[in-house]
C-alpha cells in the first residue's frame, strides 16, 4: 500500500511551468528598459476512456506483489511435502523397530523350543527329525533377524540424511531412539467428510497459489480491455504573464512582474477535448483475446485441482477407515494366532501333537505380529495423508512458517508426528 501511495490513482497528466527573466538593453526608444518577463502556466490533461483508472500505473506493482504471494505458497508446500515426507520416514522407522522386536521374539522362542526338543531327545521321546526342525527354523529365524536389523540401520541412515546437513562420526554411529509410539485407531481421527473438504479448500497452497495467479490474470485481462477503448481525454490549460519594467532595483521588478503573473491581470486559457477512434487494432484485439483465454484455461485448472484435493481428501478418510479396520483385525488375528500356538505348546507336552505343528504355529503368530506392525504402519502414514490432504500439516506439527522460511526449528513442544497431544520436541 505504501508504493501504491505515491503513484496517482488516475494516469492524469499535469505540467506546470514557470519562469521569468530580467532584461535590459543599451537602446534608448525602449518602452521598458529594464524589464522583468514572467509566465506561469498550468496544464491538465485527463484521459477517459483508454487509460482511465489505477490499472495503468498499478498493473505491474499489484502483479509483482501477487507474484511475491504465489513464491510464499510454493515455499510453504515444499516445506509441507518435505515434513510428510519426514514423518513418513519416521513410522517407516519405528515399524522396522517393531519389527526387529518381533524378529527377535522369535529367535528366542525358536531357540527355546529347540533346546526343548533337545532334552525330549535325550530322554528318548522325540526323534532326532524333530530336532532337526527346531534346529532349521532356529535359523530361518536368525536369518530374519539380521534382515530386519539391517533394514532398521539403512531406514535410520535414510532419517538422519533428511534431517542433517552434514553427517559427522558420532552422529552417523549415533542410534535413534523414537520416542511416538505407534498410533491406536481412534474415532476422533476420522474427521467429517464436510469439515475436512472445507479446511482442504482453505488451507492448500495450491489452491492459494491458483487463487493468486487467475487475480494476476484477471489485472491483465482488465489492462487489455482497457486498450480496446477509444482514446478520448478532456484537457484544460491557464497561463498568467507579468511585465515590470519601472523600478530600478532587480529583485523588487521580478517580484512585482511575478505577481501579475499570479493575480490574472494578463489571462490565457484553453479547454477541450481530444478523440481518436482505432479502426480494426488488431494488435489490441489480439491480446485482449490471449488474455481472456487464459484466464479461462487458469479457471478450469483451477477447479481441477479443487476436484483433485477433494478426491484426495475422500481418499485419505477411505484410508484411515481401512487403515483402522485393518489395524483391529490384525490385534484380532494376532492374538488368537498366540492362542492357537500356545494351545499347540499345551498338546506337545501332553503328547498330542509334534514339534512340527508347534513350529507352525509359532509361524503363523510370528507372520500375525509382522501382520499387525505393518497394519499400524499403514495407519500412520494414513493419518500423515490426513493432515497432508487437509493442509494442516504444519499447524499439526507446530511448524510456523516464518520460523520454516528463516530455516528455524520449530518452537512450539508437541508432538511433530503422532499430533496428539503435548511431548517433548523430538
Amino acid at each position: 500500500d505504501d508504493i501504491v501511495a505515491i503513484v496517482p490513482s488516475l494516469r492524469t497528466s499535469i505540467s506546470l511551468t514557470l519562469n521569468g527573466q530580467r532584461q535590459s538593453s543599451t537602446q534608448q526608444n525602449l518602452l521598458f528598459n529594464p524589464a522583468s518577463v514572467t509566465r506561469f502556466a498550468l496544464g491538465i490533461n485527463q484521459p477517459l476512456l483508454n487509460g482511465f483508472g489505477r490499472m495503468a500505473n498499478q498493473r505491474y506493482i499489484l502483479v509483482a506483489r501477487n507474484n511475491t504471494r504465489v513464491a510464499e505458497h510454493v515455499f510453504r508446500l515444499q516445506v509441507i511435502t518435505v515434513v510428510s515426507a519426514v514423518e513418513n520416514a519416521y513410522w517407516d522407522l519405528a515399524s522396522l523397530q517393531e519389527s526387529v522386536r518381533v524378529a527377535e521374539q522369535a529367535l528366542a522362542v525358536a531357540q527355546q523350543l529347540y533346546r526343548d526338543n533337545q532334552i525330549r531327545l535325550d530322554v528318548g521321546t522325540m526323534s532326532p527329525l524333530d530336532v532337526t526342525s527346531a534346529e532349521s527354523e532356529v535359523a530361518a529365524r536368525t536369518r530374519d533377524l539380521t534382515i530386519a536389523t539391517t533394514n532398521l540401520q539403512l531406514q535410520e541412515a535414510t532419517l538422519k540424511n533428511m534431517l542433517v546437513k552434514k553427517m559427522s562420526p558420532q552422529l552417523d554411529a549415533a542410534r535413534i531412539v523414537l520416542r511416538d509410539p505407534m498410533p491406536e485407531p481412534g474415532r476422533e481421527d476420522i474427521p467429517d467428510l464436510e469439515t475436512a473438504l472445507a479446511a482442504a479448500m482453505e488451507n492448500r497452497p495450491e489452491l492459494r497459489q491458483a487463487d493468486v495467479s487467475l487475480q494476476n490474470q484477471d489485472i491483465s485481462v482488465r489492462y487489455t480491455a482497457d486498450a480496446l477503448r477509444p482514446a478520448l481525454s478532456v484537457f484544460g490549460f491557464y497561463a498568467g504573464a507579468g511585465l515590470h519594467g519601472k523600478s530600478s532595483e532587480e529583485e523588487s521588478g521580478m517580484t512585482d512582474a511575478f505577481a501579475q503573473s499570479f493575480s490574472g491581470e494578463y489571462p490565457e486559457y484553453a479547454t477541450g477535448f481530444s478523440m481518436s477512434i482505432p479502426l480494426r487494432n488488431r494488435t489490441a484485439q489480439a491480446d485482449s483475446l490471449r488474455s481472456q483465454l487464459e484466464n479461462n484455461q487458469l479457471r478450469i485448472n483451477r477447479q481441477r485441482s479443487r476436484n483433485s484435493i477433494a478426491m484426495e481428501v475422500r481418499k485419505a478418510i477411505i484410508g484411515l477407515e481401512q487403515g483402522r479396520a485393518q489395524v483391529e483385525a490384525a490385534h484380532k488375528a494376532s492374538a488368537l494366532a498366540r492362542e492357537m500356538w500356545e494351545g499347540e505348546k499345551v498338546k506337545l507336552e501332553a503328547g498330542a501333537s509334534t514339534s512340527y505343528q508347534v513350529i507352525l504355529r509359532e509361524r503363523d503368530y510370528t507372520s500375525a505380529r509382522y501382520a499387525e506392525v505393518g497394519a499400524m504402519t499403514a495407519y500412520a502414514k494414513a493419518m500423515v495423508e490426513m493432515d497432508r490432504a487437509r493442509g494442516v500439516t504444519l499447524d499439526r506439527s507446530g511448524i510456523e512458517y516464518s520460523d520454516a522460511l528463516g530455516g528455524a526449528l520449530t518452537k512450539a513442544p508437541v508432538t511433530p508426528f503422532s499430533g496428539r497431544g503435548t511431548k517433548e520436541a523430538r
